[in-house]
């Protein structure tokens, strides 16, 4: 009997050492933190510039702010399909995403400035502004500071094309054409200096001799 009791107690103690499974412990729940959002430009100043871009009667759509390296980034973008000026539609060539504040001048530069220049001093109406485009990742060329065209806050215009089918460029008329075209690109240019903070032409450099640099940067540098 003593054996009995002995051997009792020991298979309790056996299965006491037997490893139980434990219940999963639940873990903490994680809090997400999110990024700041970045902006370059006010959201209320940056409505009020889509707004005045509407009211231009521009064809255009809002794009996603995006930030690259090297100090790149689009931001307070859109990409514009059209412009209207008096009485038609001008088609925009090779452009990107540009910034809203340099899309307004722009669209106002092309109605006012280059659509009834083009009227009155070459008879026919604008139909087509062609450019080199608008955002690329790159410095001011023989320098290490950042253009305008890295933030898309700049763009490049090479030629217009008229309702007559004549082809006007920078790089051919600027010097080279008649002396009404002459004219009518010095006139674009004089007016593109009103609205934009940096206007650069032929007259600047030999980097510029195909085109208008137009950027909306306050700097008052007309060349």
């Amino acid at each position: 009997m003593r054996k009995f009791w002995y051997c009792l107690s020991l298979l309790v103690a056996i299965t006491a050492c037997v490893d139980r499974p434990q219940p999963p412990r639940r873990q903490p729940a994680r809090t997400t933190v999110r990024a700041p959002i970045r902006q370059t430009q006010p959201a209320p100043e940056l409505r009020q510039c889509l707004s005045s871009l509407s009211s231009q009667n521009a064809v255009f759509t809002s794009l996603t702010d995006r930030w690259y390296a090297n100090s790149c980034s689009t931001v307070g973008t859109v990409k514009l399909v059209a412009l209207n000026t008096d009485n038609a539609t001008v088609t925009v060539t090779n452009l990107g995403p540009v910034t809203c504040a340099t899309a307004a001048p722009f669209a106002a530069w092309v109605r006012y400035g280059v659509d009834r220049a083009a009227q009155q001093i070459l008879g026919s109406r604008l139909v087509q502004v062609e450019t080199f485009g608008s955002y690329s990742c790159r410095n001011v060329a023989g320098t290490s500071r950042r253009s305008g065209h890295a933030s898309a806050n700049a763009i490049d215009v090479s030629g217009f094309v008229l309702g007559d089918g004549r082809r006007i460029t920078v790089l051919a008329d600027w010097n080279g054409g008649t002396p009404a075209e002459r004219k009518f690109l010095r006139v674009v240019h004089d007016s593109a200096c009103k609205r934009f903070g940096t206007t650069l032409g032929p007259g600047y450099n030999e980097a510029h001799a195909n085109h208008f640099h137009l950027e909306a940067d306050h700097a008052g540098f007309c060349r």
